[in-house]
């Protein structure tokens, strides 16, 4: 063999081991990207699973929301502290949601149309906030959350899976 063919099989073994390495990287990031949503996803599944989480929805769902600011500074402490809690939780999910890191299945599976009645419930009071603190932004992943899961629901209703799906067997 000549210096010439060792050199080209040398360059080609380097070559060929670049294009192996960057093939496993490219696989070995979308496996991270992969595990990364998935516990994410499992985390969040188990936060919509606790009993604070539980407290949260039967108050949202039973009580009457305030319609303004105002509304909502006359009520006693720790019911202002549940709506906030609430309202931050909600725009949490949107965040995820609107950033790609969760689905917007797992929020239609788990919530579902709850968002739409609870931002229902809370619009007037956050669009009076965004106007008297002059804070546009309050709760605006929420309402694109909520917004978005009826848009979904009008577009695609969801059938129950018992439905779609054969039972176990």
């Amino acid at each position: 063999m000549t210096k010439e063919t060792i050199t080209n099989i040398a360059n080609l073994a380097l070559t060929l081991s670049f294009i192996v390495a960057l093939i496993f990287g490219i696989v070995q990031v979308k496996i991270a990207r992969r595990d990364r949503r998935e516990r994410l996803t499992l985390e969040v599944l188990r936060q919509f699973q606790t009993r604070e989480f539980a407290e949260l929805l039967v108050y949202i769902s039973s009580k009457d929301i305030p319609s303004s600011w105002d509304e909502l500074q006359k009520l006693p402490v720790k019911d202002r502290v549940i709506l906030v809690q609430f309202g931050q939780q909600m725009e949490s999910l949107g965040m995820l949601v609107a950033e790609g890191l969760i689905n917007i299945d797992l929020v239609d599976k788990t919530l579902g149309s709850f968002v739409k009645t609870a931002w229902n419930k809370h619009k007037n009071m956050f669009i009076d906030i965004r106007e008297l603190q002059s804070d546009p932004f309050a709760a605006e992943y929420y309402q694109w959350l909520a917004e978005g899961i009826d848009k979904r629901m009008e577009k695609k209703p969801r059938k129950p899976f018992y439905v779609t799906n054969k039972p176990i067997k």
